[in-house]
């Protein structure tokens, strides 16, 4: 089979004939219909720092996929041949104290597809069965294969109610786009995006955001202001990873305020915690999803008429990775699939 792999320890990743894995006992083998690239891709395509300390090569690449069933082990009794799926990228070890007590995405010794075990940016991959997310309802290939980006939104946009409430959201890339997506469908009042990009601004904007701001050029206090707000965000999710943006956001909240954050800086943050403390705020960190109960809030989601297809501007054949990888690192993009039939 062709697959993109991270053949050596450097940057890029070449298109090679593979063998086809055989699924074991417990596994099933899926013909990939589609993918995402998503930012830990670009890591491991750049070979960065982060990608240096955390893999071996070599290793086939990606984590976000659709695709068909057309194999089953032996002892797999809930996933048939012919289900159209995705999959759970992080792999969890079951044993330990979380793992136990049904909070997987909890586990410390979690693995993950396409960084410690071969992913799935090839036309076919083997996946553990329990790791196997069956659609049970319509949805197109195209957010099939973006249920993993998807997931990372709603579990964020999810970790606390946003029935009323006004929403601040720093980032608009795909996965901050689809999470103001997300608190909007779920009964938020306004949802303010902020983010440097123009393009992405205007893709949050036509995709649902009340207002899209630069913060360079609009503080996120007059957009508030204009929208009639009094007391700050009750609810903020930060998904740049931008230290700026963390500040922005805290000096944003109103009193009581809750922050997800989903975005990861590359380096410490540093932060006035006083601010923290006075307001009485609430951060929590969100990591991947809940295992399964975000994707099945995923699949309610879209069932009740969430479309998120909008998020995906870009699409490529597997052959023009290349173009694929570059568009998505250019930044002047939504989200990228790349198709593997």
């Amino acid at each position: 089979m062709r697959a993109l792999v991270k053949t050596a320890p450097r940057a890029g990743l070449e298109l090679i004939d593979v063998p086809i894995p055989e699924p074991g006992p417990t596994e099933v083998l899926v013909k990939v219909r589609m993918t995402g690239i998503c930012g830990t891709d670009l890591h491991i395509e750049a070979w960065d720092p982060w990608a240096a300390a955390t893999m071996t090569t070599p290793r086939i690449v990606g984590h976000e996929f659709c695709g068909d069933v057309v194999a089953v082990g032996s002892a797999v009794t809930d996933v048939a041949v012919g289900d159209f799926v995705s999959g759970e990228g992080h792999l969890v070890c079951g044993r330990c104290r979380n793992c136990l007590a049904g909070r997987r995405h909890l586990c410390a010794n979690t693995r993950g597809i396409g960084v410690q075990v071969d992913g799935c940016f090839a036309e076919y991959l083997v996946m553990p069965a329990v790791n196997i997310w069956v659609h049970r309802v319509p949805v197109s290939p195209e957010v099939a294969a973006i249920f993993d980006p998807f997931g990372n939104a709603v579990h964020t946009a999810l970790a606390f109610p946003c029935l009323g409430e006004d929403v601040l959201v720093t980032g608009a890339g795909p996965i901050g786009i689809m999470a103001a997506m997300v608190v909007r469908h779920a009964g938020a009042r306004f949802v303010v995006v902020s983010d440097l990009s123009e393009e992405r601004l205007a893709l949050a904007e036509k995709l649902g955001a009340t207002v899209a701001i630069d913060p360079r050029h609009t503080p996120i206090a007059d957009a508030a202001r204009e929208l009639g707000m009094r007391e700050g965000f009750d609810i903020g999710l930060e998904m740049s990873g931008a230290p700026v943006a963390l500040r922005q956001l805290v000096d944003a909240m109103a009193h009581g305020g809750r922050i997800a954050m989903l975005g990861l800086p590359a380096d410490e943050t540093s932060l006035d915690f006083s601010k923290v403390v006075l307001r009485m705020l609430t951060l929590k960190g969100i990591y991947g999803r809940e295992i399964f109960e975000t994707w099945y809030a995923m699949s309610v989601l879209v069932q009740s008429g969430l479309d998120v297809s909008g998020v995906i501007t870009h699409r490529f054949d597997h052959t023009e990775h290349e173009e694929a990888f570059a568009t998505a690192r250019s930044g002047h993009c939504g989200k990228i699939v790349m198709s593997w039939e």
